[in-house]
């Protein structure tokens, strides 16, 4: 089954391929549709998923699903604000209803998050809005200052685009949504509900926010609240001469969750139930981007590291992560434009259960498939090692392999996966007890991207992981996954 399931999706990978050699020309941009004076946009994602999780003692691990969205957005401008509303259609067909374990074995994959998340349905579509807010600009008589208010969409690190090319592809793809973002990969997503001030010119940006998450991510009714806040702060500044342009950012970010319910770490069971207080958690960190054009070609190097304090229930916070990469775009090779990339990623682990502290580093609300494409493990108690080769045969296709190393950063905590709040009774991260094994898996992965027409994306993917032996520990019947899915995306 499992050699049916990956032989499948990479012929279907192969198949995108071949057809984006064709490279048709981008149609031309055609003009929004209009209602009046009231700008019409809409998208519409639909995803297969294959997946073949872990083997467990029993349950569904190998199954597809079909994961799908339809947004349609309304926006009107005038001299000095706007409004906007965005109505988000998810809707999820085929959903595996036994892919649970008990632990330590757990979910065996997205699809029983979905299904959990749902009620045991199957089949589930809701509306809800996804955006809904007024933004006015020139507060103070500066054109520079903008205030949001309402329900919105916002991804840290991504407060300017810089108009070098390589760090604004560093930026989307590599730097922001670390912290909070609206996990985008998934099929119904998170918005923020609260308030977004900014004043901005060409290469300075300050940005203040106070907000709750919405629900969604698994569950598809987004209309609710989380019992979960914060407020978050950063200075972004565009800089450099000549053949160096850089981006540096100092943030802080203060989460708070006051939801009773069973938190995730690694003290024994029963003396988490005991434990109700509040997390908060104060994260202080920065970045810095930089690109260097040579007669050989584009280097860059990427920093990225935060620390944390505050308080984790009846226990202090202190925790860190860091990220360092390096990349380089050699002038060989014109007709692929090759791009070479490595680094490593590091978030702290939890030492000791019994030294009232905390020392697993909490990622808050983040979109964690960027860095974990194929998303069984995130930044919480992990050392990545990993190194990517992309290729851009065409200006409308891309093709990216990646390779990880993955580890636990301590042996004593667990194996996290998962993205943040999402409901009020879910904690919105899962941990897995490996005893003692610090090895995770080795990741393979690859991914086409072909861009058919400025409207319509096909992308196809596919992840391996061999597992090592942290997940021979837990699932002993086979320690070995895959993952894929094939996306549709057309904006209209």
């Amino acid at each position: 089954m499992k050699t049916h399931v990956v032989s499948s999706i990479l012929l279907a990978a192969f198949a995108c391929a071949q057809v984006s050699n064709n490279q048709p020309t981008p149609a031309a941009t055609s003009a929004p549709m209009k209602i009046g004076d009231i700008t019409f946009t809409g998208t519409l994602r639909d995803r297969l998923y294959v997946w073949s999780w872990f083997q467990p003692a029993t349950g569904q691990n190998q199954y597809t699903y079909s994961g799908n969205y339809l947004r349609l957005n309304l926006a009107e401008t005038f001299s000095n604000w706007d409004w906007d509303a965005e109505f988000s259609i998810p809707f999820l067909l085929g959903l595996p209803s036994n892919a649970t374990d008990p632990a330590p074995q757990g979910a065996l994959g997205l699809g029983s998050n979905y299904f959990s998340a749902n009620g045991g349905k199957q089949n589930t579509a809701m509306v809800f809005p996804r955006q809904l807010f007024m933004r006015f600009r020139g507060l103070g008589g500066s054109d520079a200052n903008k205030l949001q208010i309402g329900r919105f969409v916002f991804l840290d690190g991504s407060e300017i685009t810089p108009k070098d090319r390589t760090l604004a592809t560093l930026k989307r793809d590599r730097l922001s949504q670390r912290l909070l973002g609206d996990f985008g990969f998934s099929d119904v997503g998170r918005s923020f509900d609260g308030v977004h001030f900014s004043s901005s010119s060409s290469s300075n940006d300050f940005t203040f926010i106070a907000a709750v998450p919405t629900r969604g991510v698994f569950q598809v009714d987004g209309w609710g609240w989380n019992r979960v806040g914060f407020g978050y702060g950063a200075y972004t500044h565009e800089w450099g001469t000549g053949r160096h342009a850089a981006d540096t950012r100092f943030f802080v970010l203060e989460y708070d969750d006051w939801r009773h319910i069973l938190k995730t770490d690694n003290r024994p069971t029963a003396v988490r139930k005991t434990d109700t207080e509040n997390i908060r958690i104060d994260t202080f960190g920065g970045h810095s981007l930089h690109a260097f054009t040579t007669n050989s070609g584009v280097f860059d190097l990427v920093a990225w590291g935060a620390v944390q304090t505050g308080r984790w229930g009846t226990e202090r916070q202190r925790a860190y992560a860091l990220d360092f990469e390096g990349g380089f775009q050699p002038n060989i090779l014109p007709k692929l434009k090759p791009w070479l990339r490595g680094g490593f990623t590091e978030g702290s682990g939890d030492k000791n259960t019994n030294d009232n502290t905390h020392g697993t580093f909490f990622q808050v609300l983040p979109r964690p498939r960027p860095y974990a494409r194929f998303p069984f493990f995130n930044m919480m108690n992990t050392q990545d090692g990993f190194g990517a080769l992309i290729l851009r045969p065409h200006p409308e296709i891309t093709v990216s392999s990646e390779f990880h190393s993955l580890r636990l950063s301590d042996a004593n905590d667990l194996w996290y996966s998962g993205g943040g709040a999402y409901q009020p009774w879910s904690f919105g991260y899962t941990g897995r007890s490996t005893s003692g094994r610090r090895s995770l898996a080795n990741l393979y992965d690859t991914s086409v991207e072909y861009r058919t027409t400025r409207k319509i994306t096909l992308t196809a993917y596919i992840g391996c992981a061999q597992g090592l032996a942290a997940l021979a520990q837990i699932y002993p019947q086979g320690k070995n996954a895959q993952f894929g899915y094939l996306e549709f995306l057309y904006r209209f």
